[in-house]
């Protein structure tokens, strides 16, 4: 369990150094489209704006579920249902919105193909850890839930459930920072608007 709670930090740590990267990117950077289709940056920047928003609703959701269930627990129920990654799942919806937000297909097209060569390792190794440690209650799991594409239908709920208040108040500040991040891009934007900060290329 030491070991797999060292992997998740480690996997933290690296997805926010990759997000960094794309700020810095985004600070020296331009986007073509804003001069030369200001209506299809506008579709860009609510597509974005909705996915950010679904995904952060989303792993709110799984946040509920997991909060004080994660280590001991085999969570299947909620978003873990309808498959066995719906966090990754959101966070995957929430990275591309976060790329369309900064109105260039560049950058989401990046993050999509980021995540499709990381995280199915990162995947792989959590789900061994699972299966090591509930067995014959995991491989059922595994045979009967999607691993990555959610099955709505598969969708079940209990009546009540028991979350532990503190670890669900940490996963919440989490669950937000797609929105954050769109409010860094429009900080972002507005500086360069301004005249403060300086465009060195531009990409689409």
């Amino acid at each position: 369990m030491k070991k797999m709670a060292a992997y998740q930090q480690l996997r933290i740590y690296l997805t926010r150094i990759f997000f960094g990267l794309l700020i810095v990117l985004l600070l020296i950077s331009g986007g073509r489209f804003e001069t030369e289709s200001p209506i299809f940056c506008a579709v860009l920047f609510l597509g974005g704006c909705v996915l950010a928003g679904i995904a952060s609703l989303g792993r709110l959701w799984c946040s509920l579920y997991i909060a004080g269930h994660k280590t001991k627990d085999l969570v299947v129920t909620g978003p873990y249902s309808i498959c066995r990654n719906p966090l990754y799942f959101f966070s995957m919806l929430g990275g591309i919105g976060v790329g369309l937000a900064t109105e260039t297909v560049t950058i989401p097209i990046i993050i999509a193909v980021t995540f499709m060569l990381y995280y199915p390792y990162v995947i792989r190794f959590e789900e061994e850890k699972l299966r090591t440690v509930h067995s014959e209650q995991y491989e059922g799991y595994f045979k009967t839930t999607p691993q990555f594409w959610p099955r709505w239908s598969l969708l079940t709920e209990p009546e009540d459930y028991i979350v532990n208040p503190k670890l669900f108040k940490r996963h919440m500040f989490s669950a937000l920072w797609f929105i954050w991040l769109i409010g860094i891009l429009e900080v972002i934007e507005a500086l360069r608007e301004a005249g403060i900060m300086k465009t060195y290329f531009s990409i689409y």
